[in-house]
């Protein structure tokens, strides 16, 4: 069992450090709102910890899920940030979901600390992460990677060594490009079928049979016919996770006509007041 920290207690950290407490490991908390990590700590048991070098210090593995780049670089090389506080042959596995740039910027601070660096973005939303079956995309080395998968099975159903440091950002980007063009597919095909007067969730139970079937489908088709947008991923966090692809393929060349106009679409959700419908809300605009 290893001595593990936990940083940022969010909707889908709070369970992902209650999952490696229960796996046996010894947890420290850090959360930037005090009460959320006393809140986890009351209920799991573990030790709190006040900034994040606190958390890092002494650690095997320090854990880090956070909103964006700047949130990251705050807690890890910010004043008081976690890299002041880890131990050499520590691992620092940051579960964000940002840029590779960002990535490889924290992989060279953690190298020249004497510390090993994972990025390991996740996918399968807030009930993944209650669930423990998230699945998790990793870069970094073979070595490293062998040493904290894990602990990191804790709350994985799926853990992949992707490549080097910045692959695991890259696949992550891969997941929601495919995630968005899955979804403004969706929304179109039942506000269609409603359209035309088709008993949608009849048409659902058949065609999921069939090659139309997807995770969207099996999970969202259902509350998106009631019109109930209140399941997980939030449109604002996607719009978030969309700008890094199409940063990313700015500077590659790739071309990603349709991630683009489905960016736009979220940001119509937005504009009346969705910032906080989960990301199958695309059909409101459709209807």
């Amino acid at each position: 069992m290893a001595k593990v920290a936990f940083i940022g207690l969010g909707v889908m950290g709070y369970p992902m450090a209650g999952h490696l407490k229960s796996g046996g490991h010894e947890l420290t908390v850090y959360n930037r709102t005090a009460e959320k990590a006393e809140q986890w700590a009351a209920e799991h048991g573990g030790t709190v910890a006040t900034t994040p070098a606190e958390a890092a210090r002494g650690q095997d593995c320090v854990f880090c899920c956070v909103g964006n780049d700047n949130d990251l670089r705050s807690v890890t090389i910010g004043p008081d940030g976690a890299f002041e506080g880890m131990a050499k042959g520590a691992i620092f596995i940051d579960n964000t979901t940002a840029s590779a740039t960002v990535a490889r910027e924290l992989a060279a601070a953690a190298k020249a600390g004497g510390f090993a660096f994972l990025d390991a973005p996740v996918s399968g939303g807030q009930a993944g992460a209650e669930n423990g079956v998230l699945t998790v995309m990793v870069g970094g080395d073979q070595a490293v990677f062998d040493r904290a998968k894990p602990v990191i099975d804790c709350y994985a159903r799926m853990v992949g060594l992707m490549g080097p440091v910045g692959a695991g950002q890259l696949t992550k980007m891969v997941n929601q490009i495919c995630i968005a063009g899955l979804l403004q597919g969706l929304s179109e095909g039942i506000a269609f079928g409603q359209r035309a007067g088709l008993e949608m969730e009849n048409v659902i139970e058949v065609i999921s049979k069939g090659a139309a079937q997807s995770w969207q489908m099996d999970n969202r088709a259902k509350t998106m016919i009631d019109d109930e947008f209140d399941f997980g991923f939030a449109v604002d966090w996607m719009r978030k996770d969309l700008a890094i692809c199409l940063a990313q393929a700015e500077e590659t060349g790739a071309r990603l006509p349709v991630t683009a106009l489905v960016d736009q679409f979220y940001k119509e959700v937005q504009t009346t007041g969705g910032n906080r419908y989960d990301t199958s809300s695309l059909i409101k605009r459709l209807r």
